[in-house]
């Protein structure tokens, strides 16, 4: 048994919808994770909770004439149902609106307040007079001041990209009632996250986090940390901050304390030692799996909101990027928006395991889910090498020798290879490399059905006097079967156990110390697993459209066309594109998206403002090329006038280019 004491936690899943297979790339992660821990005897907790509160929860509820109670326990059932279909094993599951989280929250909002870092002050918010609440930018909408596009959000434009604040937007109305919102006065409460800046310098640093999300905190660290406001005015879902009466904890302030509230429920039900994991001189493991959207909450304020509480900070935070389905963004109109229940009404669940576990790495990359790659590759792989094997030695074991294995091991050697290759997939499970251990494991089953090709027992079988041999080699084939199941059983839950009732085994540790099973009677086989068949998969999407025509009269159309009208080449021609030097590039106090850039066009320096941010951080940028429109009439924007427009490809995010690749380019020249 080791001496490690492990607590594990997966970002809480919001009460406000159902599962889908984008969140279960991260549950499934995190419980492969564990689940190895446990094999290997490491005492290892993994605990998680319902997200539940929030303005979204209050309005749901509203809508369907029950209270957010009766939602929250509502979704609470599903969410828990699907989790345990797909094998997610939670030591416990509890709910942010819970006893335990209101005393925690009160606990750290006033360690917080006392120590200093809490501040209030007035603050101007728009506001809903019909509905009597104030409004946050996702539920006001106009027309874009920019392009004039309608029904856009009150903070950005999906049509031109447009970047702008609540009251440029024309016409504006509040998404809750029809009504013109208007402006009013309300004290907030702040987080002065700046405080921790130096606490967060080190942190952030010291190898608890993935290389890529350490260097992308280091930029939002340079641009200075601003105050976090954690306070929400009534009415709203959640718990009501002590010392302020009508203002409530903002939902994400209250959320990640949720993974402490679902230990203290998990304590006071075990006996367990609370302070031993979350106390400030703790030596346990602490580990959070989450999304690469969510890093800012948990990298940044989550340390410092622990630290100032005079609490522990995680071990270590493990991202990991998105979902995409045959390449794409899920989309509810091809039908690849899955939902979890959709996936578990027609096909195996512990495919989508595999799967999965055959495509994530430690990294933050997205993974894709491809169909017809998902279907050969379970096929081939599954059914095809590790399965194969059991069938293929059980049917003459049973046959000829009543489920009697020999009782000698005839190829030791390879035994033996298959014992001592744990030590590499453990490293390479411990390491989340689940790709890589996959791989290893797959190897080792080529290397089996090798064995099997090779020996040939169907023709032993045929040949006079050969019993003893085809028993022992049907013998070695069952007992490398038996090493693949208890390597993949951390992925294949099921599939080890129904393995190890077959073999007619305890449940399987991990096979450090393996020893082969001899004179051993197998009971009968029955098949573990059956191929994927086309058609199933075929039904999930054709299902995942039908849910999308189910609710689509609840989803306002968008007033826009997507696709631009064509142009003549006089347009085209009008465009004075130019290669542009960029002098100087630097950040845009209060904009999320925008880059300020001083760029050099031939004859004279333009200011323009691009949305480039998440792609590039402004010292990357000094002194590179980019391609320019020079003759755009100027836009006046609430963080000055932009002179230019600034061309880029690519699908958004990180994946924005906007350098010119010629290095004979000077600025100024012309593009024809």
């Amino acid at each position: 048994m080791s001496n490690r004491k492990i607590l594990v936690t997966s970002a809480l899943p919001y009460a406000n919808g159902p599962i889908h297979l984008g969140h279960l790339v991260e549950y499934l992660q995190t419980d492969i994770w564990v689940r190895f821990q446990k094999q290997r005897g490491v005492s290892c907790y993994y605990v998680c909770a319902d997200d539940t509160h929030g303005t979204p929860i209050m309005l749901r509820a509203d809508s369907e004439g029950i209270t957010p109670e009766a939602l929250i326990a509502k979704v609470a059932v599903e969410h828990l149902a699907d989790f345990t279909e797909f094998g997610i094993e939670f030591d416990n599951y509890h709910s942010t609106h819970s006893p335990e989280n209101q005393t925690f929250s009160n606990l750290i909002y006033e360690r917080l307040r006392d120590g200093g870092h809490i501040n209030s002050r007035i603050i101007t918010q728009a506001y809903d007079p019909v509905k009597e609440m104030f409004l946050s930018d996702r539920f006001i909408k106009g027309e874009c001041p920019k392009c004039g596009a309608a029904d856009q959000y009150g903070d950005s434009c999906e049509a031109c990209g447009a970047t702008y604040s609540p009251t440029d937007l024309k016409n504006a109305v509040s998404v809750l009632s029809g009504a013109k919102p208007i402006t009013k006065d309300s004290v907030h409460y702040f987080f002065n996250l700046a405080n921790f800046n130096e606490m967060l310098q080190n942190w952030t640093t010291a190898g608890h986090l993935q290389p890529e999300v350490s260097n992308k905190l280091k930029e939002w660290l340079g641009q200075g940390l601003k105050e976090w406001d954690i306070s929400r005015d009534a009415p709203y879902f959640g718990f009501e901050i002590p010392d302020a009466p009508g203002k409530y904890f903002y939902v994400w302030l209250d959320a990640p304390i949720g993974y402490m509230a679902s230990f203290k429920n998990l304590c006071d039900k075990q006996g367990l030692d609370f302070e031993a994991y979350w106390g400030k001189d703790s030596d346990a493991e602490l580990y959070h799996f989450i999304g690469k959207d969510i890093i800012y909450f948990h990298a940044l304020f989550w340390p410092a909101m622990l630290a100032g509480a005079n609490f522990r900070t995680p071990s270590a935070i493990f991202a990991h990027g998105f979902l995409t389905v045959n390449g794409e963004k899920m989309s509810k109109s091809r039908g690849t928006f899955i939902k979890a229940r959709t996936y578990l009404e027609h096909l195996n669940p512990e495919y989508l395991r595999y799967y999965f576990a055959a495509k994530l790495s430690a990294g933050v990359d997205d993974i894709d889910l491809n169909f017809d790659d998902f279907a050969q590759r379970v096929n081939a792989d599954l059914v095809g090498k590790v399965v194969n094997i059991a069938s293929r030695c059980s049917g003459f074991i049973h046959k000829r020798f009543d489920g009697f294995l020999s009782d000698v091991c005839s190829e030791p050697e390879l035994f033996q290879q298959f014992v001592d290759a744990n030590a590499i997939i453990a490293e390479l499970y411990e390491t989340r490399e689940f790709g890589k251990a996959m791989r290893e494991i797959m190897a080792l089953a080529d290397k089996a059905n090798q064995y099997i090709d090779e020996q040939k027992p169907w023709l032993i079988a045929k040949a006079e006097g050969q019993d003893l041999e085809l028993q022992q080699v049907c013998s070695v084939g069952i007992n490398l079967f038996r090493l693949l199941v208890a390597y993949l059983k951390p992925v294949l839950p099921v599939l080890a156990t129904q393995s190890e009732q077959f073999l007619a085994i305890e449940s399987q540790a991990w096979p450090v110390a393996a020893m082969p099973l001899l004179k051993h009677t197998l009971n009968p086989f029955e098949p573990l697993m059956t191929r994927v068949e086309l058609d199933k998969i075929q039904a999930i999407v054709d299902a995942s459209k039908e849910n999308l025509q189910a609710t689509a009269t609840t989803v306002k159309p968008k007033q826009f066309d997507p696709i631009a009208p064509t142009i003549e080449f006089d347009d085209f021609a009008k465009l004075d594109l130019r290669i542009a030097q960029i002098l100087k590039a630097e950040h845009v106090e209060g904009a999320e998206k925008l880059l300020q850039l001083t760029v050099d066009i031939g004859d004279e320096t333009r200011n323009i403002f691009a949305g480039i941010k998440s792609a590039y951080a402004p010292e990357a940028l000094e002194g590179k090329l980019t391609l320019v429109i020079a003759n755009l009439a100027p836009r006046k924007m609430r963080f000055g006038v932009s002179e230019g427009m600034v061309l880029a490809a690519g699908p958004g995010g990180k994946d924005i280019w906007v350098l010119s690749p010629d290095a004979g380019a000077v600025a100024g020249m012309r593009v024809k």
